[in-house]
Parts: structure tokens; C-alpha cells; sequence
């Protein structure tokens, strides 16, 4: 069994790189490496430097350039700095090829997150998910990579003839895969018959970006405590709560946050997580609206709800951290009369783009909860005179 270690530990310092595409503006690639930044800071390394390049492709040997690679190491030198983080998907052979040249451990934006899913993984299910995303993340990238796997037992008689050490490894891993794909079935299948038996009442889901506040909103909407911090993805089990507005009850429940780049396996392996999302009956879409790219946001959101076959689903886009984004957008100087004119025609604006589905709130500092408390209500009973015409079981 492979040995999995942390990537990152308390206090190591970390150099960040990107790369900026045909497709990309500097603006962006500056976005990117901040998010980078706090993924690193969230799984406990600090960002202390940062490298771009344009290129219209990565360099299939190194990723960025030589010249831009000799500038990386020609920083590390002397520094006790202990990892060096691309902000893009590597390949086996060109962590090989960067760890030869720079003699820093080097990682790239997939293991990263892996890590921290890793870290924050509470519940036997979401244990085996993550491993499950760790193991298909490293099959492809074995050669090179690791010189020694554990073997699970040896000798003579347990090897083909003229299998290699690499193809041993691979077959390895490859078991482990198909042994995890087999226990996260089981717990799919639990899983599933917990959610039948919840009858027949409405469910709702929080979804969005991860870190937009959705874990406060629990909080608040169903008076309870919900785990909520401010680092990415705090929440990676799905909480449900059954709450009761005016005494219409329904099911809400709290999800993974998306984020761009995610990787592919954790998408695949997450899937029995997302369910929630699929199943639900209505979506609540969270938007921190105090981040500068909060569209963009939006957009990789929507993008993985078409993925899941859940984008047609009825959505209200609740426009969270307004008083954030007051703070960030409004000089203090500003007339109260053009500052409550640019707040309408945001408002304006997104109530075009979501048919009239939207409201603005803060969940910390309580604003206008109490809208959102009524547009929910009138969305779940609307769905349960749909669902239940005949019957007046809720109010």
C-alpha cells in the first residue's frame, strides 16, 4: 500500500507559477495565482513569490521555458523555501524534469487541492473519495515519480515474467483503485436508500463557488451549527437539516464548493456527493458578490451544474457579502443618492439575467435575510402545489 504524505506542513514556504495563455489575459493569470495563493495558505503553506510566462503552450519537457525555469532556481538559491506550486495539471515526467532542475519539491494545482480534500475529510465516505481521486491522480503519473512502492507481499512466484518494478506498481494501484471504486459503491447504495427514506418532503441545496458563504447561510436558515471558515472548502460532506417556514417544511442541505480547474477525479470520485445537488428540487445558487471576479464565479458554477444535469433545475441566485461588497465598490466620500443608484442597477441587471430569481443579502451582517426567508418559502410551496395538487399538508 502506497505510503500518502502530506504535501505541505505548518509554516513552509511555497513559490507560485503560471502561465499565461494565448486565451488569457495578465488580469486573469494574476486572479488565478491569488486563488492559488489561498489554497496554499488553506492547506498550510504561505506563498512567497510568484513566476509567470507567456506561451502559447506549455513546454511539453518543463511546462514553462528554460530560460524562466533557470530564473525559478536562480531565486531558490540560498532560500529555505520547500515548494514550488504550478498553477496548472503536470505531467509525470515534467515534475520529474522541474524537481531535477530547481531540487524543490514540486506540485501543481490538482495534488494541492487533493491535499487539502485529504486534510478536511471527516466521514468514511468522503475518506474513500478522496483517496480514491489521490490514487487515480497518480496512476498516470507513477513513471518517474516513485522509485519504490510498497508491495504487498514478495518473493519468489509473485511477479510475471519480465514484469518491471514500474508495471508492478502500476498493477498496485491499479487494484487499490478497483478495491476503493467497490467500498465507495457500498456506501453510494447506503447512501442512496438514506435519501429515499426522506420521504416526500421538498429538498433544497446550497450550491456555489467554494468560500461564498453557503455554510453561514446554513447556519442562519436552519439555526443550527454548520462548520463554516473562512478558508476554501471548509465543507466537504453534505449537511441536511430539515427546517420549517411557516409550517412548510423541507430539506436543505450544504454542499462541496466548486472551483475552477477542479480535477477530473475529484469530480468522478465526488459524484455520489453531488448527488445531492442532482436530486434536489430546487437550487440555491450562492455568490460571494464581494469578490472583483464574481461572474467569472458564476460562470464556472453554472458550467459544472450543465455538467451534472442540474442547471434546469428551478435556481435562486442569492447574491451573498453585500455589505463587502459596499465596502469594496463605494468610496466613503460618495453621495448616498448615487450609491443607492449603482446598488439598483446591479440589482436591475441581475434580475434580467435570472428571470427575477435573485435576491442580495449578508449573511453575517443579517441583511435582508428576511426576503430570502420569503422567497424560498414561496419557491417551495409553489413546487409542492406542482408536486402534491391535491393536498394542503403544509400551511
Amino acid at each position: 500500500m502506497i505510503e500518502k504524505k502530506k504535501l505541505v506542513t505548518q509554516e513552509e514556504k511555497a513559490v507560485l507559477v503560471g502561465l499565461i495563455q494565448k486565451d488569457q489575459t495578465n488580469e486573469q493569470v494574476t486572479e488565478y495565482l491569488d486563488e492559488l495563493a489561498f489554497l496554499s495558505e488553506t492547506a498550510g503553506a504561505i506563498a512567497v513569490k510568484r513566476f509567470t510566462q507567456k506561451l502559447a503552450h506549455p513546454d511539453s519537457r518543463t511546462f514553462v521555458g528554460k530560460g524562466k525555469l533557470e530564473e525559478i532556481r536562480d531565486y531558490l538559491a540560498g532560500k529555505n523555501i520547500q515548494l514550488v506550486i504550478f498553477d496548472d495539471e503536470l505531467t509525470g515526467s515534467q515534475i520529474t524534469n522541474i524537481e531535477k532542475e530547481l531540487k524543490v519539491k514540486t506540485i501543481d494545482r490538482s495534488d494541492l487541492i487533493l491535499d487539502i480534500f485529504a486534510s478536511r475529510a471527516r466521514t468514511a465516505q468522503a475518506k474513500v473519495q478522496v483517496e480514491l481521486a489521490q490514487y487515480q491522480y497518480l496512476l498516470p503519473r507513477l513513471k518517474g515519480m516513485w522509485k519504490h512502492l510498497e508491495r504487498q507481499g514478495g518473493g519468489i512466484g509473485t511477479r510475471g515474467p519480465g514484469e518491471t518494478e514500474i508495471e508492478t506498481d502500476r498493477r498496485i494501484v491499479k487494484d487499490k483503485i478497483a478495491l476503493l471504486r467497490k467500498r465507495l459503491a457500498e456506501i453510494d447504495k447506503q447512501a442512496f436508500t438514506q435519501r429515499k427514506e426522506r420521504g416526500e418532503l421538498i429538498r433544497v441545496a446550497l450550491v456555489g463557488y467554494t468560500n461564498v458563504g453557503k455554510s453561514t447561510l446554513m447556519t442562519l436558515l436552519s439555526k443550527s451549527e454548520v462548520f463554516a471558515e473562512n478558508k476554501l472548502f471548509a465543507t466537504l460532506d453534505t449537511t441536511t437539516r430539515k427546517i420549517v417556514f411557516e409550517n412548510t417544511p423541507f430539506l436543505l442541505s450544504d454542499t462541496v464548493g466548486f472551483i475552477r480547474k477542479l480535477p477530473h477525479h475529484l469530480v468522478e470520485s465526488f459524484k455520489s456527493t453531488l448527488d445531492e445537488v442532482r436530486e434536489a428540487d430546487i437550487l440555491l445558487h450562492v455568490v460571494d458578490t464581494s469578490h472583483p471576479q464574481y461572474e467569472e464565479q458564476i460562470g464556472v458554477v453554472n458550467k459544472t451544474l450543465q455538467e451534472l444535469k442540474a442547471f434546469e433545475k428551478p435556481i435562486l441566485t442569492i447574491f451573498n457579502k453585500m455589505d463587502l461588497y459596499e465596502e469594496r465598490i463605494f468610496d466613503e466620500w460618495l453621495e448616498s443618492a448615487v450609491k443607492e443608484e449603482l446598488l439598483k442597477e446591479l440589482k436591475e441587471k441581475w434580475d434580467i439575467e435570472t428571470g427575477g430569481n435573485c435576491v442580495f443579502v449578508s449573511a453575517v451582517a443579517k441583511m435582508n435575510i428576511d426576503a430570502l426567508r420569503d422567497l424560498i418559502l414561496q419557491k417551495v410551496r409553489d413546487l409542492y402545489q406542482i408536486r402534491y395538487p391535491y393536498k394542503t399538508l403544509y400551511y
